[in-house]
């Protein structure tokens, strides 16, 4: 389903992000957690694709096997790091001929083992780039849609890594939009006026399209720590750290993690979000619990 369909359906949107399992044995696991969050109708649930396109095999493997196995619509991460135009092309015309409504471009990094890369011979630099080449491939009428690709693009409330002028963060964000990207969905945040401070400078900029809030609960002490050196996130409001400080267990911590999230959850809802994204890491239990108490779901009775 084209994304501008799913936000006709209803607002606020809820999807849910995982990424493909490396061992086979996970992916049974990963299934049966899926077979749960079909039965409660997300919006949508987006499949991330490796540093330098690593995983790109598993992540059409995976997104083939929720639109053939499941009612999810899956919509597929797509980055720029390491690709030539062929191979861009010929993913798209892949997931055009499978009927894969969206697709979420994104800069991405290159692999770790590739120490110092140089992105001068890459045909796509930057995201926008992408989405340039998404709607020219959208133009060619090869999708079985005639508006071709939904296009998702990145957002951050607490400031993109590459650009500290947030100025012109906000601008590198408005050309991607005025490119052709259709809804914006940001990066984690864990205080709720970094997305409304950030929602508004969009709307001062011109940007107009829904944005999603990505929201990941805390589940443990490591994840706690690994959160902000992965960039997933750069800070954590100093009350969140006091009760996680305090916390005598990761039990204890799940349960903070848990409650926060959901609080900044009907705190989004009451500011009129637009949609909810969550980060799984592919530990969706918590999450689908938190999707449950919020009592949105669309389950069949």
């Amino acid at each position: 389903m084209h994304i501008s369909d799913i936000f006709s359906a209803g607002r606020p949107t809820f999807s849910f992000e995982f990424f493909p399992p490396r061992k086979a044995s996970a992916w049974d696991a990963l299934f049966r957690t899926m077979s749960a969050l079909d039965s409660l109708r997300p919006s949508f649930v987006s499949v991330t694709y490796g540093a330098g396109g690593l995983t790109r095999g598993r992540t059409h493997d995976l997104v083939v096997r929720l639109k053939k196995d499941t009612r999810l619509d899956p919509i597929p991460h797509l980055t720029c790091v390491g690709h030539t135009e062929n191979e861009i092309s010929e993913i798209l015309t892949t997931y055009a001929a499978e009927g894969v409504g969206n697709i979420m471009a994104l800069g991405g990094d290159p692999p770790a083992s590739a120490a110092g890369y140089d992105r001068s011979g890459d045909r796509f630099r930057h995201a926008i780039d992408l989405v340039h080449f998404i709607r020219e491939f959208n133009a060619r009428g090869e999708h079985l849609d005639p508006r071709g690709f939904g296009i998702g693009v990145a957002g951050f409330p607490e400031g993109h890594p590459a650009t500290p002028n947030r100025v012109l963060e906000l601008e590198y964000l408005r050309q991607k939009v005025d490119a052709g990207a259709d809804y914006v969905c940001t990066q984690l945040f864990f205080d709720n006026h970094d997305f409304y401070d950030f929602r508004e400078r969009c709307a001062v900029a011109g940007i107009t399209v829904p944005i999603l809030a990505g929201l990941m609960p805390i589940q443990s002490a490591a994840g706690y720590a690994r959160t902000p050196e992965l960039a997933l996130c750069s800070r954590y409001p100093g009350r969140l750290q006091r009760k996680i400080h305090a916390a005598q267990s990761d039990e204890d911590i799940s349960k903070i993690g848990m409650d926060w999230t959901l609080n900044q959850c009907y705190d989004l809802m009451a500011n009129d979000v637009d949609g909810i994204h969550f980060y799984t890491l592919n530990r969706s239990p918590v999450t689908i619990d938190i999707f449950r108490r919020l009592g949105v779901s669309k389950t069949e009775l």
